[in-house]
């Protein structure tokens, strides 16, 4: 029974090393060579179990992979860039680079009118000029065109000019459209909370009626937070308005009194005839509120 024992170990370690030589010879032995056969059998136990250790290193090695896999991690993943620009990034380090091609457009309800009254194929070719400009690309073909800016979506129009008596009542009209927006805005349950609770105020004094309003746009305007709304921050005030409410442009440039490309909150509140300490106040208080969506 040993011989056959030590025969069917004699096999399976040969099969397990089929290209080295086995030292021992199953004639040298006998039925009285129990502790050499001893030997052998812990020899390979041995190895069995270092081959068992290494499959279950390797098998932990795979699971770790699969649950903790190395991830890495894209630089522009929490790069902001602004319009016309697109982020690169080369290994580890990212920068805001000009797009380099905007989509052909071909609908012509997708070109805008400029600032400049011309009209160009696409936002984003209006935006991919502007960064050029910029940057001093050479790909700029107007430096004056860092100032570039979208009036209104569609081909420029001859738009009828604002007389001075429209001009005049023009404050009046703007406070009232923006309350009246801002009063749809809370009836769709889509303002933050702060500008939900200056809206009722609206609603219930007078006083705060105009004032509110006006605090609720332009801090909504002031992106940044920077304490004013370039011209480029006013797009979404004026592209819309622009083709169906003539004197909304002269009214916003007259708004930039010192022609420094900014409205201050001074100007916004001056250009809409509203007291400018509680237009200082209010904003400060939504500034420092931390908003969260009315569900």
């Amino acid at each position: 029974m040993v011989l056959g024992l030590l025969a069917l170990t004699v096999q399976v370690y040969s099969e397990e090393k089929e290209d080295e030589e086995f030292p021992l010879d199953l004639e040298d032995f006998n039925e009285s060579d129990e502790q050499l056969l001893r030997e052998m059998e812990e020899k390979m136990l041995a190895k069995d179990i270092d081959r068992e250790n290494e499959i279950a290193t390797k098998l932990v090695e795979d699971v770790n992979n699969v649950l903790m896999p190395v991830l890495e991690i894209d630089p522009c993943e929490k790069m902001h860039c602004g319009a016309g620009r697109v982020c690169h990034s080369t290994g580890e380090e990212a920068e805001c680079i000009c797009i380099p091609d905007c989509p052909e457009e071909i609908d012509t309800r997708r070109h805008v009118c400029t600032n400049k009254n011309v009209t160009w194929p696409s936002d984003c070719s209006v935006y991919q000029e502007r960064c050029f400009c910029d940057s001093k690309d050479k790909r700029c073909t107007d430096p004056s065109n860092s100032h570039l800016h979208i009036d209104y979506y569609g081909i420029c129009q001859d738009l009828p000019g604002c007389s001075e008596e429209e001009k005049k009542d023009f404050p009046r009209r703007m406070r009232d459209w923006l309350f009246n927006v801002m009063r749809d805005l809370a009836e769709r349950d889509e303002l933050t909370e702060h500008y939900m609770q200056m809206q009722m105020e609206a609603e219930t004094n007078m006083t705060r009626r105009w004032s509110n309003a006006a605090v609720w746009k332009w801090c909504d305007l002031d992106g940044n937070t920077d304490r004013s709304v370039s011209r480029h921050e006013l797009f979404p005030i004026r592209a819309p308005l622009v083709s169906l409410e003539h004197c909304i442009a002269p009214f916003l440039e007259s708004c930039d009194q010192n022609d420094d490309h900014r409205i201050t909150l001074l100007e916004w509140g001056t250009c809409l005839e509203l007291e400018p300490d509680e237009l200082n106040e209010r904003c400060d208080d939504i500034q420092k509120n931390i908003p969260h969506l009315l569900g």
